[in-house]
């Protein structure tokens, strides 16, 4: 698909107006201010320009306070959010202030209206459905919003209202920038606000479409469900990079359908071969669509956002559509096809919960293995809780309380990078039975030495069904007892010192 040429509107001129005379004239003369993102003026330094690629001193002599308090005196007044703008432009200055509140360094972050980054989202922002944008600081999305906005403003009519909380979209003044076309925007005076601004626009200003940028607390999702449930567009950004990202943030969740813990019956579990207590959507989404933007030029879109979360709650990895502008054309990568129900169960999304284990390292070894799992912040998204020997024969409160919901629970030997290697290489051997035959047997025949020498019950690594026969066998040739306990995929062979009247079958129980 071939999309017109992107152009980019250049007002520095009106930020330089602004700035120390002596910063205005290094900038003066700079052959790339295209390519320049910010300027920073800090007390007793010289004064910065960054670029995307690199920055570079642009007077050697320290920024004073007659330097500092000559900017401030240009732009006016800040506000309660530390920012100030140049009327009718997209520049923005952010204000870093000592703790007797004196405004000792500024950021001035260069604001552009880029026209045409919108298409490469072109059919989706005019299909109707409500549209979340995440992906992280700087990589575009305030412009793509404003794009949006003036899309459908201009190119499709509508009535669009934008709430625009730090004059980032529509820019500073009472006359909104010429960016966003034909599109309205309401001011919010303060930060904490916006909730209440966002239901003002639905219902005093008829709107068809209401733009929002960054929703970050609870009270914004729950404003943008009530928007959206009367049946006007969304099209905003929230915090986060990833959908998965937002799905582990309580206060935003909401906007993706959000999570609870459902407690099934023991025949329900079987049926699924899951745990107790499973997470579920529990409601509805707000958005139809998310768009994780990878890069200025590379997007991910999830369309079915409902589907999409039932199955990452089931633990199957997103498999999103991809989009990429290459030499001005559009190039649309359809989604990967769904995996075979055989495989379904090997390459599942496996989410675990470090407790007293170093997150830096389980997260190396993830990225090192390559394997679909991630680390979650609470026991009650967690599939396995990953720990140590010592903490699972303290049992901690936490721990006690996540297996009686029915949540696996496996202890590494040490915390070292080997053995969490070792725990992701079982949990994800495509298969077990033919693999890990000899490893299997190994560990039985130690954990009948380890309870021959100390007289104590060990707990096995979890195996396979297969695996776990291969290891009661082993322990009942040690004339000990042996158990299989927990739910699949976590089920692992406990060794008893005592031996057993009746000692259990090939496989113990189960």
């Amino acid at each position: 698909m071939k999309t017109p040429p992107i152009t980019t509107p250049d007002d520095l001129s009106l930020l330089l107006q602004v700035l120390p005379p002596r910063v205005r004239k290094a900038l003066t003369g700079d052959d790339d201010r295209q390519g320049l993102l910010e300027i920073v003026l800090d007390l007793g330094r010289p004064a910065i320009a960054r670029y995307s690629d690199r920055q570079s001193v642009l007077d050697p002599q320290p920024i004073d306070r007659a330097d500092i308090e000559g900017v401030i005196e240009n732009v006016g007044r800040f506000g309660q959010d530390n920012r100030a703008g140049i009327e009718r432009t997209l520049h923005r200055l952010s204000a870093i202030r000592n703790r007797a509140g004196g405004i000792v360094g500024l950021t001035c972050r260069i604001g552009r209206a880029v026209f045409g980054t919108a298409d490469i989202l072109r059919d989706v922002i005019e299909d109707g459905r409500s549209l979340l944008l995440l992906g992280r600081p700087g990589v575009g999305k305030t412009t793509l919003l404003r794009e949006a906005a003036r899309l459908l403003a201009d190119g499709a009519d509508k009535r669009v209202v934008i709430v625009d909380t730090s004059n980032e979209i529509a820019g500073d003044g009472d006359i909104p920038h010429p960016g966003i076309g034909g599109a309205r925007r309401m001011q919010v005076p303060s930060p904490e606000q916006q909730a209440a601004v966002m239901i003002e626009a639905v219902e005093n200003h008829m709107p068809e479409v209401i733009v929002i940028d960054e929703i970050g607390t609870g009270a914004e999702a729950l404003a943008a469900r009530t928007i959206a449930e009367r049946g006007v567009q969304l099209i905003a950004t929230a915090h986060g990079n990833t959908l998965e990202n937002l799905l582990q943030n309580p206060p935003l969740s909401d906007l993706v359908g959000g999570i609870q813990a459902v407690t099934l019956s023991d025949e329900e579990a079987r049926r699924r071969r899951t745990q107790k207590t499973v997470l579920e959507r529990k409601a509805p989404p707000t958005f139809d669509v998310v768009v994780e933007i990878l890069g200025r030029d590379e997007l991910a879109v999830h369309h079915q956002v409902s589907e999409v979360v039932d199955a990452i709650l089931r633990g199957t990895e997103a498999r999103p559509e991809k989009r990429l502008r290459r030499e001005g054309r559009i190039e649309i990568e359809a989604p990967p096809p769904a995996p075979e129900p055989a495989l379904a169960s090997v390459r599942r999304r496996l989410r675990i919960f470090p407790y007293a284990v170093d997150r830096g390292r389980l997260d190396r070894s993830i990225r090192k293995l390559g394997v679909p799992a991630h680390i979650v912040d609470q026991p009650s998204m967690a599939d396995v809780i990953l720990t140590t020997k010592a903490q699972e024969k303290r049992r901690p409160r936490r721990l006690r309380e996540a297996e009686h919901r029915g949540v696996g629970l496996v202890a590494l030997r040490s915390n070292t990078l080997p053995q969490m290697e070792k725990f992701l290489r079982r949990s994800f051997a495509d298969d077990p039975a033919a693999d890990g035959r000899s490893e299997a047997v190994q560990e039985a025949e130690d954990a009948v030495q380890q309870v021959l020498a100390g007289g104590k019950p060990v707990e096995l690594p979890p195996r396979s069904g297969a695996l776990r026969r291969l290891q009661h066998e082993r322990v009942g040739e040690g004339q000990l007892r042996s158990e299989s306990r927990g739910v699949e995929p976590f089920r692992r062979v406990v060794v008893f010192p005592v031996p057993s009247a009746a000692a259990p079958e090939a496989d113990g129980v189960g």
